[in-house]
């Protein structure tokens, strides 16, 4: 029988309307679709009515399926023929597990393809009226994981390094370990001062964002219980929201992603 191919494609941050044509067109093709807890729940509505659907979600303490099975469940749809498309939240090679996935495609002599996505690395700071870079206060900006593996021995981020290299550090996955990150950088040497924002559900209707310092922002995050999906960024960039650039904060309501609220999805 002949193979089929795997596509690994990213749908963006959560806002369903930033998916890119290319993925949109892909998903209405697809005999299979695998799909993530974070992906937007209306693009399973643009899939076709005899597709195999398998909900691949993870939540932070419980997997639907692990990782090996979800490698397998690809290989075994592929191996009977099938066109697979695995859908995952942002990016698939940002912080997710796409290379590991290609890279079991590639055990087996599957041909696969990456498609893309909008990372939330900076597509929810900008949803919350914070650019990464600004050519006044920021020239580069860091993304780090706030959740590495817990197999790992120990951190392969080296904060101090981070805390004196300048401009904007981004943290994707971090609620769980925000006051380990952020004392820790302080500790490495980056003033306590320095602005800092925590956005919970960004680009989706339920967004909210707070501002406070590096030493604050952990008991931010605690004291308004901000859960995952969460990022936070660091740096002077984060004045500049309340300097007129929270834009979707001041978006009428029926406004506000119509995609979603239209659908009485919240």
């Amino acid at each position: 029988m002949k193979l089929g191919k795997v596509y690994l494609v990213g749908a963006g941050p959560g806002d369903p309307d930033l998916i890119t044509r290319k993925a949109l067109r892909l998903l209405g093709e697809a005999d299979v679709v695998i799909y993530d807890r974070l992906i937007p729940p209306e693009l399973l509505w643009e899939t076709r009515p005899d597709a195999e659907l398998i909900d691949a979600g993870k939540q932070p303490t419980k997997h639907r399926l692990s990782q090996e099975s979800i490698n397998q469940v690809i290989v075994d749809r592929a191996m009977k023929g099938k066109s697979v498309l695995r859908l995952k939240g942002g990016d698939p090679l940002i912080f997710g597990r796409g290379s590991e996935e290609a890279l079991a495609c590639h055990k087996y002599g599957i041909h696969f393809e990456i498609v893309p996505g909008i990372s939330s690395a900076h597509a929810v700071p900008a949803y919350a009226g914070i650019p990464l870079t600004h050519r006044h206060l920021s020239s580069c900006f860091t993304v780090i994981t706030g959740h590495e593996d817990p197999q790992k021995p120990e951190s392969s981020i080296d904060y101090q390094a981070l805390a004196n290299i300048g401009g904007t550090i981004v943290i994707l996955m971090g609620v769980k370990h925000l006051r380990r990150i952020t004392r820790t950088l302080i500790a490495g040497g980056l003033d306590k001062r320095t602005p800092a924002a925590i956005i919970e559900w960004g680009t989706m209707p339920r967004q909210r964002s707070l501002i406070g310092t590096l030493s604050t922002v952990a008991d931010i995050a605690s004291e308004h219980q901000f859960q995952p999906p969460a990022v936070t960024v660091i740096g002077e960039v984060v004045r500049l929201r309340e300097r007129g650039l929270q834009w979707f904060d001041l978006l009428p309501a029926d406004l506000v992603a119509p995609s979603q609220s239209a659908n009485g999805i919240v």
